[in-house]
């Protein structure tokens, strides 16, 4: 039973308003086909404690980490501009995410792009969040790296448009959260930043929007309404091209009266968090999720 007195696994009755999926007007190109080619596949990594598991949930596939008693449950976006990665690359990430914050750790395999554009991404993190949030007492806290971090945000605009419950806490890691791709870090920080850049920015969006408005929210969560947003941490290097997004969306946040934590940290690449692990830097920002995420696992649900 949950607390809201549902019982737990009930169906949710929610529409979510969101856009109808479209068919794709572009192949992947020879060069995005070559780096996803070039990922590979890992051999599935381990972590002391921690259970790792595949599973479904709204039908989307997920690779879910479990450390022992769980408390709450983050549900974990990927980055790779919208059209590279995916849970089982980011599984040690996850991993390390579950033991941290002792919470079960839920990694979605969202649909990619150019293959499935705009809004097949948000859909899809819509019906796994859906679905966690039926058998969880508390809405989960959901995390996203890149675009990951942009599709978080747009999840909770979608929340607050569909009267669903938003989740408990939201944490960015250089988050893309603007796809018009205007930032001024785009150009003050070309220099510093090894991962991302204005050319891929721009690449990616057009591949992910495929003519849709770049203004719209639900792409560049920056412009929307933040004034249901739960409580958020943004993370991100002073060094990278997405700088800007996280700064604004911070700005915005507090003009909103929504509680908010903001750490930028130099000399770090893009994502450093779930890409490099194994930094110093990584630990220490692993450490500042967990400590902002452990408390709202455990609060009371909170509706729109």
């Amino acid at each position: 039973m949950r607390r809201d007195g549902t019982p737990t696994g009930a169906p949710a009755s929610y529409a979510w308003e969101l856009p109808p999926i479209r068919s794709s007007t572009l192949a992947p190109p020879p060069e995005l086909a070559a780096r996803r080619a070039s990922m590979g596949s890992l051999p599935r990594p381990t972590h002391p404690g921690v259970d790792i598991d595949d599973a479904r949930y709204g039908d989307v596939p997920c690779v879910v980490c479990t450390p022992p008693r769980p408390r709450g449950t983050v549900l974990y976006l990927h980055g790779g501009g919208y059209r590279l990665g995916s849970a089982a690359l980011f599984t040690a990430f996850a991993a390390r995410l579950a033991a941290a914050t002792g919470a079960r750790v839920v990694a979605a395999d969202y649909r990619l792009a150019p293959e499935h554009p705009f809004p097949a991404a948000p859909h899809d993190a819509a019906r796994v969040y859906e679905r966690l949030l039926s058998e969880c007492d508390v809405p989960p806290v959901v995390l996203g790296d890149s675009a990951g971090g942009g599709l978080g945000a747009a999840l909770v605009v979608a929340c607050a448009r569909s009267g669903m419950a938003v989740p408990s806490g939201l944490v960015l890691l250089s988050a893309w959260l603007d796809l018009r791709c205007a930032a001024g870090s785009y150009r003050s920080r070309a220099a510093t930043d090894q991962l991302f850049s204005h050319e891929a920015a721009r690449q990616a969006a057009d591949q992910y929007l495929q003519g849709h408005p770049a203004d719209d929210p639900l792409a560049s969560p920056l412009l929307g309404d933040l004034r249901a947003f739960p409580p958020t941490l943004l993370c991100a290097s002073t060094d990278e091209v997405l700088l800007d997004d996280s700064v604004a969306f911070a700005a915005a946040l507090a003009r909103a009266g929504v509680a908010t934590s903001a750490s930028y940290v130099p000399g770090v690449p893009h994502a450093w968090p779930s890409v490099f692990l194994d930094l110093p830097a990584s630990a220490q920002a692993l450490d500042v999720v967990a400590r902002f995420a452990r408390p709202l696992l455990a609060k009371e649900p909170t509706a729109v």
